[in-house]
């Protein structure tokens, strides 16, 4: 079983941080134009697996997935909008974002007032590139920031997008750990923004190394790692596995887990689900300021695995929600908003989720006549009269409630005390001869 400990792959400096290790692999990604569909998607997955064995399915254009259609494959190769010296005004290869995601081929010439149409800034923030997509209708554009704008003179522009949309597929990346059970606890990451660090580069790496440690422990519970372009992504891997669907008992969309910011969980449509309950007792448990939220039908991908014809057990994990900070959708979520803290404190959180998943069980008291002697065996220090620390508090806890109908977290959560103490204690208990396994 995975203990707290993560461990990486790789050779490592003596002064490397794991928050390092991390950062540096975002900082791979970084560069890659990735959308929906495309080489960037590629790209990006096939550098995950160098790191986790991913498997890269391909599903055509065009073919049905419920409501929606696989679109069209979008790449691009150069884009730039130049004035009559040939001096590049906005230009695609200086940053990603300077066109709007899934633009259609364009070569022309045009004066500004004609172009302006198909500009896009931010007053408000003059000197952030903004995040656009026009992904299911076809139209072009350029992103720049508002100081760029206000600097472009009037005159004729040249004006070119080198892009294609050609029936091919759409690429998403999985990762199946077995276990000794085939019942799932499904991870989710977004691969779908192009130079974005925070959402959600952070979700990828994350999710990467989550996958790289639990693919080296013992499992009671199946793993399912997705790599998947943003809505159409999970619509997509939901219409081709139905039927499988029903052994999913715990799920996680990790997204924007990186910058400062407190954790915030956003609960699943059930509301009350095991993950749901976990995630709640393990924030809840720590120092910080974490937000605990109800479910919406708005934000990530939760929304498709929490759809009506589903209902899956399926929460978000983040930090500071999407929208709400300035940062968000703009060429400022940049390596430096990433934060290496961040993404070490968001790994141990998720290590933390597996033990307790993993470990979280109901026991029944063999001795629940009066409260058994554990003095006599080893369990009690001998000198009494102190007082009751936390470590005596979660065996006494743990005996008074294994009536074969609490579940450790029952426990924990009654208890006011963490998961990871009450779940030592029963085992002490089991190893002490005064527990067994109850009914599950």
């Amino acid at each position: 079983m995975m203990s707290a400990t993560v461990q990486s792959t790789g050779t490592v400096g003596p002064q490397e941080t794991l928050g390092d290790r991390m950062h540096a692999l975002a900082a791979r990604l970084y560069p890659i134009c990735r959308s929906i569909t495309g080489n960037g998607v590629r790209q990006s997955l096939r550098i995950l697996s160098e790191m986790i064995p991913l498997e890269l399915h391909e599903v055509p254009s065009g073919t049905p997935v419920f409501d929606w259609t696989v679109p069209r494959e979008w790449n691009i190769r150069d884009a730039y909008v130049a004035n009559a010296r040939g001096e590049r005004v906005i230009d695609f290869r200086r940053h990603n974002l300077h066109v709007v995601q899934y633009s259609a081929p364009v070569r022309a010439r045009m004066t500004l007032d004609d172009l302006r149409s198909r500009l896009f800034s931010i007053p408000e923030r003059p000197n952030a590139i903004p995040y656009r997509t026009s992904y299911y209708k076809e139209t072009w554009g350029f992103c720049l920031t508002d100081t760029q704008l206000r600097a472009l003179q009037p005159g004729e522009y040249e004006v070119v997008i080198d892009a294609s949309l050609t029936d091919e597929s759409l690429t998403y990346g999985e990762l199946f750990l077995a276990g000794e059970t085939d019942e799932e606890v499904l991870f989710h990451a977004h691969c779908c923004h192009p130079s974005l660090a925070n959402d959600n580069l952070s979700g990828l790496v994350v999710a990467a190394f989550l996958a790289d440690a639990l693919a080296k422990a013992d499992r009671r519970y199946s793993y399912r790692f997705l790599f998947l372009p943003g809505t159409i992504g999970p619509i997509t891997w939901l219409a081709r596995n139905e039927q499988r669907v029903s052994r999913i008992r715990h799920g996680l969309v990790l997204s924007g887990i990186g910058d400062a910011g407190p954790f915030t969980y956003k609960r699943s449509r059930r509301s009350d689900a095991p993950i749901d309950r976990a995630m709640q007792h393990l924030l809840t448990s720590a120092a910080g300021t974490a937000q605990i939220r109800d479910f919406d039908p708005y934000g990530y991908d939760e929304r498709q695995y929490c759809s009506p014809g589903f209902n899956l057990p399926v929460g978000c994990l983040m930090r500071t929600p999407h929208g709400t900070y300035p940062e968000y959708h703009t060429s400022d979520d940049n390596l430096d908003f990433l934060r290496r803290d961040s993404l070490e404190e968001s790994l141990r959180l998720l290590v933390d989720l597996v033990y307790l998943l993993e470990r979280d069980r109901r026991c029944v008291n063999l001795s629940p006549k009066g409260e058994p002697q554990l003095g006599k065996r080893g369990l009690y220090r001998s000198t009494g009269g102190t007082g009751v620390d936390a470590r005596h508090m979660a065996l006494l806890w743990v005996l008074n409630l294994s009536d074969g109908s609490f579940s450790l977290l029952d426990i924990a959560d009654r208890a006011h005390l963490p998961f990871r103490l009450i779940e030592e204690a029963a085992s002490e208990l089991e190893t002490a001869g005064l527990l067994r396994p109850g009914p599950q």
